[in-house]
């Protein structure tokens, strides 16, 4: 009769933790995504309710005054939705998933990918990029980033932009245009030139470094007679310089500059004038000079 023998435990290679751990991990996405695409089928969107929820979601002014941006390219003003309106837009369309999410971080650089994934109609958007870890400044010159929080902050600044672009690529057209009308109506209709208001213009272009004087050589008149109008694009421009879709040397004129460059202008004048002076009393002379041997 044979005896069995026990098996001996520390001849068995134990799997690896971290493959098991990663296998979960996947397993409980893939759980998960199918989860959504599962009740986004049984829930379908209403559009006609949800375009609905989007411009009643435009009346209310502070969305509204982040809602636009304008930048300057090739000569030409350019308007569209800022992240803020896209996101607003995406909530209220509903059964979207979006965001961003990072997909590696070394060699001081993050490699992150931006998307957006309608549901219910298996649409999607993705887009993946480079963020070093560097933050770019003209007056402080670049500076290398080691702190989490501010690779974190730069990150989101960076892929916020992103998630924009691949919100507004699964979103019908005319959709987003309906919001943008209503954003800018609203804006229009709510606005009201108080002295608070003036002030508010001026404190939120001084983060840029921009002065009350290159706001009104901008609007051509006097900042106390801006119009309505001239506030809703003062708002697009300073949503565009906050998302850094632009710079304010694209939009606001050194003064600095302007006055030397008039100073110049009027010297010129000036020395060209006592020249022209200076070259008809040489011209008389030199007839006189030519009249003499005649006489």
């Amino acid at each position: 009769m044979e005896t069995e023998l026990v098996k001996n435990e520390f001849n068995m290679t134990p799997a690896p933790a971290y493959g098991g751990m990663m296998a979960v991990a996947q397993q409980r996405e893939i759980a998960e995504v199918q989860s959504k695409m599962i009740i986004a089928k049984m829930n379908p969107r209403d559009e006609k309710a949800a375009l609905d929820r989007i411009l009643n979601a435009c009346t209310r002014p502070k969305l509204a005054e982040s809602a636009l941006y304008s930048y300057a390219r090739g000569g030409t003003e350019i308007t569209g939705p800022s992240i803020r309106l896209a996101e607003a837009i995406a909530q209220s369309w509903g059964n979207l998933d979006f965001g961003i999410r990072e997909l590696e971080q070394k060699n001081g650089e993050s490699i992150v990918e931006a998307f957006a994934w309608d549901l219910q109609v298996n649409t999607s958007q993705r887009k993946t990029f480079q963020v070093p870890h560097i933050r770019y400044s003209k007056q402080r010159g670049n500076t290398v980033l080691t702190d989490p929080r501010d690779i974190y902050e730069l990150v989101a600044n960076q892929g916020a932009r992103r998630v924009r672009a691949c919100i507004l690529g699964i979103i019908p057209g005319d959709v987003i245009e309906s919001a943008v009308q209503q954003c800018e109506k609203t804006l229009t209709t709510k606005i009201q030139i108080t002295p608070d208001l003036l002030q508010s213009l001026v404190d939120k272009f001084a983060e840029f470094g921009i002065n009350k004087e290159q706001i009104e050589a901008r609007i051509q008149r006097r900042l106390d007679a801006i119009t309505p109008a001239q506030v809703v694009q003062l708002g697009k421009i300073y949503n565009s310089l906050k998302d850094g879709m632009s710079k304010p040397v694209e939009w606001f004129a050194d003064p600095e500059a302007e006055k030397n460059r008039g100073v110049v202008n009027i010297e010129e004048i000036k020395q060209g004038s006592e020249n022209r002076g200076h070259g008809n009393e040489n011209l008389s002379a030199a007839a006189k000079t030519k009249k003499e041997p005649k006489e």
